[in-house]
């Protein structure tokens, strides 16, 4: 079922039929398109009002609408719910009475988020329904000086002496009190507000570690990793166990790895995280992966290339059939650089299969396999399947073996357009690392059109960017003298609020292209060694990862530090 489709106020609306099928055609589009809320959508193409469709969700929820225009919340009203829960919930308190609050959420019509509020704070929710731009506003205004912070909760929950009590009762793993720990405010309120903190400071991934006498959490931002304030060792079970509890993941299973996915919508924005749980001699390690959609722009012209290399892939991705590979190692942006690929040639009037393992972003129009080998479901088994499923372009996730790599080429023989991933230090590597598997060279030479090798450097600061005179040193790192710098300006980043005192926000890409001709065909088909190959490419313009690094540190973008460490 699309997003579009499965948006519950939409089918609300046509269920009613207050929506013809091209206006839902229409707006389904625009909402997958752009992203913006629901509501916005069907403001903006004057299919309904606000007004209309706030009538519309109270009657179908048996309540009433509240206007918001001069509402002033009380101190005692909003401290009801806490911040990080109301962000998470995306809603306001506007009265309590007794052990009932009553509630207006952005998104009324979503019941788990009510119910689990409810749950967190151990009251009833009366559901309202209101303007849900105002309702954004007001938390943004009321909650902005409240805004709670981890030192906080983490001393609340260190003198929670019920939660040290339970954790105790639970290290034997009864799986009933592991519930009720994980489901206890303070850990469900810690737990958001990490979930938070670590997307308003674009982290990639988060760590939760626990060690002999301690239980680390740490950030990884623009691939570094930076350390949380640590809570009380004892909040290692819980703070997991509320983890497994929202992956839906088996919560009295700690001797055995698992994988899930959470879905959270933090500040209106959809996040998916996926999760990895690895048992450890001290307790459960849990790394979550953060899928920001909005984050993630995947179009091919916001990914930085230099021109060249632009009009390379543009041009590449349009032929019929043939192989094109990006490679480098773990988390250098190479499943991004495939999908905005996949993104410029989705078009109504070609079939497009990817199988990856795991599929980390939905693409609408795209058939996507996720790969289980537990489950007997390897790359080769789903790219033999493909060819029988009349595909135009193709994508595997890596080639792995011999076996996926032969079908691969089989795929670019037979007509199809093929795109993948190796891990290799460069892009003449690839070539050498195809004939390692025991691909025959004939065979790749006659397939492989261009091999993009890439890494991710981080970019300077630009609020404390500053220039400095390179030493010799630090240029015989680039193995440059200072006679080649001439005039050229270097800079780095002096640490400031903006970047957390790293010098550093944000990454850009370095690019190395070797584009497969008859030179390099022949020396394919002679099985030169990486060596031959790479002087033969350069020979022929081929523009290496060092030299693409030099251009973004002339042009201030980068540092010397962070293009000698990756290239």
């Amino acid at each position: 079922m699309s997003e579009s489709v499965s948006n519950p106020l939409l089918a609300l609306i046509k269920e009613r039929g207050l929506i013809d099928d091209l206006q839902f055609e229409e707006v389904s589009g625009e909402f997958t398109r752009s992203g913006k809320p629901m509501y916005q959508v069907l403001a903006d193409y004057g299919v309904m009002d606000m007004d209309t469709q706030l009538q519309v969700m109270a009657d179908h929820l048996a309540t009433e609408v509240v206007p918001l225009k001069d509402l002033q919340l009380q101190p005692e009203v909003l401290a009801v719910i806490p911040p990080s829960t109301a962000r998470m919930y995306q809603c306001i308190p506007l009265e309590v009475f007794g052990n009932t609050v009553r509630v207006a959420f952005v998104d009324p019509l979503d019941p788990i988020k009510v119910d689990e509020l409810g749950f967190a704070l151990r009251k009833d929710i009366q559901l309202v329904v209101a303007d849900p731009g105002m309702i954004l506003k007001i938390m943004e205004r009321s909650y902005a000086a409240a805004s709670e912070n981890v030192g906080d909760i983490l001393k609340e929950l260190g003198s929670d002496k019920n939660i040290a009590a339970e954790v105790d009762a639970a290290v034997g793993g009864d799986s009933a009190i592991l519930a009720d720990l994980a489901n206890e405010v303070p850990i469900i309120r810690f737990v958001n507000l990490i979930l938070y903190q670590a997307v308003q400071d674009r982290a990639s991934d988060i760590h939760f570690e626990p060690f002999e006498d301690e239980f680390k959490i740490r950030y990884r931002v623009d691939g570094a990793l930076y350390e949380m304030a640590p809570p009380p060792k004892h909040l290692a079970i819980p703070v997991v166990s509320r983890i497994k509890v929202m992956a839906n993941l088996n919560i009295s299973e700690r001797r055995l790895p698992q994988d899930g996915r959470i879905s959270v919508n933090l500040d209106g924005k959809l996040i998916d995280l996926r999760v990895s749980t690895l048992p450890t001699q001290f307790g459960e390690s849990v790394v979550l992966r953060v899928l920001d959609r909005s984050a993630v722009n995947l179009s091919l012209e916001s990914l930085g290339f230099p021109k060249y290399v632009y009009e390379y892939v543009q041009e590449v991705i349009l032929r019929p059939n043939g192989i094109f590979v990006v490679t480098g190692p773990t988390g250098c942006g190479k499943t991004t650089t495939l999908y905005s690929c996949l993104r410029k040639v989705n078009t109504i009037d070609s079939k497009l299969l990817t199988a990856e393992d795991p599929v980390e972003f939905d693409i609408e129009g795209i058939m996507q396999v996720a790969i289980n080998e537990a489950n007997g479901m390897t790359f080769s088994k789903a790219l033999r399947s493909f060819l029988r499923q009349d595909p135009d372009v193709i994508m595997v996730g890596e080639m792995r073996d011999i076996e996926t790599a032969q079908i691969s080429i089989q795929a670019s023989l037979t007509g199809h357009l093929v795109l993948s991933t190796l891990h290799t230090n460069d892009a003449p590597g690839a070539v050498t690392r195809l004939m390692d598997m025991g691909v025959e060279p004939f065979l790749i030479s006659s397939t492989l059109m261009g091999v993009l090798a890439q890494r991710l450097v981080r970019t300077c600061c630009k609020k404390c960017r500053t220039p400095f005179e390179p030493t010799e040193n630090q240029l015989s790192l680039l193995n440059l003298s200072p006679h080649d710098i001439g005039d050229k300006s270097f800079y780095y980043g002096r640490g400031c609020s903006v970047c957390n005192d790293t010098g550093y926000k944000g990454r850009k890409g370095i690019y190395e292209l070797l584009v497969v001709g008859d030179a390099i065909r022949n020396l394919i088909n002679e099985r030169a060694p990486t060596v031959v190959v790479r002087q033969k490419a350069i020979e022929l313009g081929m523009v290496t990862l060092r030299e693409d690094g030099l251009r973004g540190i002339f042009e201030g973008e980068t540092t010397i530090e962070e293009v000698v460490k990756y290239t």
